[in-house]
């Protein structure tokens, strides 16, 4: 029984592209954000805080991305919405240390396999989804 596989990585190279794309479309829309792209295990790649942007955003754009990752590549946005029905398990998540179960991230996948995410914060949940949403796309097989 073989107990390896062959893994795609997101690179650093892939996180640049990623965190590019999502500052062009943040620069294009006149949103000032917090982007952070992490690998698989969650471990920060690429980040940048744009002119403007709030300095505690850059903690939230990261625990996005890693919620994503922690919870098997899950969009926040779609945490938030399977959640939100259940008071005490939106609050009790919410209430721990590094998880933001709220829109911003999203998984980034190559041939379909979770390799990373890419977490904005700045502007409200949906800009931060289209921004982080703009920079998953930019990274290819």
């Amino acid at each position: 029984m073989d107990h390896t596989r062959a893994s795609a990585v997101l690179t650093l190279s892939g996180a640049r592209a990623a965190l590019d794309a999502a500052l062009e479309h943040a620069h294009r829309h006149d949103l000032r954000m917090n982007i952070a792209v992490v690998d698989s295990g969650g471990v920060l790649l690429s980040f940048a805080r744009m002119d403007g942007a709030f300095a505690h955003s850059g903690d939230i754009a990261t625990d996005k991305a890693r919620t994503t990752i922690g919870f098997g590549g899950l969009a926040t946005a779609d945490l938030y919405g399977a959640l939100s029905a259940e008071d005490a398990v939106i609050r009790g998540i919410g209430n721990r240390p590094g998880v933001a179960a709220f829109g911003g991230a999203v998984p980034i996948r190559v041939a379909g396999e979770l390799v990373g995410a890419i977490g904005a914060s700045g502007g409200s949940a949906e800009e931060d989804a289209q921004v982080a949403a703009a920079g998953a796309a930019a990274v290819h097989d």
